[in-house]
């Protein structure tokens, strides 16, 4: 596993885009911090939907280095989710400007996944996770269900061997405001 992590955090660093295994479903994802990757990810999903890209981050700490203004709440929440869950925070910060909305909201997710905790915690900065199809397709429910020109478009496939058990389904969503207000987007 070191060795494909080794390659896949050659491919971000160079501002490259991979295919990668999630707790949910099979990502593209990029280094959240660079714009002409980000804008890579957008032009092979066909698609500038801002809020249909979040970003995964490794624990709570690295979430709060990027979203300021998220309350104590969504935090507790994150702890006591079962199952996958995606928070749009508050109060984006220090990431690409084309991955951030109007609104300066982020989605937001930590995954309960060995390959994608050690991506993470190795690369050190949160990277895009958006699911694996052009956009107005079905979101693969696994690797054999992406599609060519997806496969072909991204710069590194991740072994599907590190795949582990996902849902095959995409995380819940709540937003949350500064007030503590909060919505369910997707249970």
């Amino acid at each position: 596993m070191d060795r494909e992590i080794g390659l896949a955090i050659d491919i971000l660093r160079k501002g490259g885009i991979i295919l990668y295994p999630t707790d949910t479903v099979w990502g593209i994802g990029c280094d959240a911090t660079n714009e002409e990757a980000v804008a890579k990810i957008y032009a092979l999903k066909r698609s500038e939907d801002k809020h249909a890209m979040l970003v995964l981050c490794r624990d709570a700490d690295m979430v709060v280095r990027y979203v300021d203004k998220a309350p104590g709440i969504a935090f507790e929440v994150m702890e006591m989710a079962t199952k996958p869950l995606t928070l749009i925070l508050p109060g984006a910060t220090g990431l690409a400007k084309n991955l951030i909305p109007e609104a300066k909201t982020l989605g937001v997710r930590v995954p309960d996944h060995e390959f994608c905790q050690k991506l993470l915690r190795k690369f050190g900065r949160p990277i895009v996770s958006t699911s694996a199809n052009i956009s107005g397709e079905p979101t693969p429910k696994s690797v054999r269900d992406i599609s060519k020109e997806i496969i072909e478009g991204v710069d590194f496939m991740v072994n599907p061997r590190f795949q582990g058990r996902p849902t095959g389904q995409p995380s819940s969503i709540i937003a949350f405001g500064e007030d503590n207000e909060f919505k369910i987007i997707r249970a």
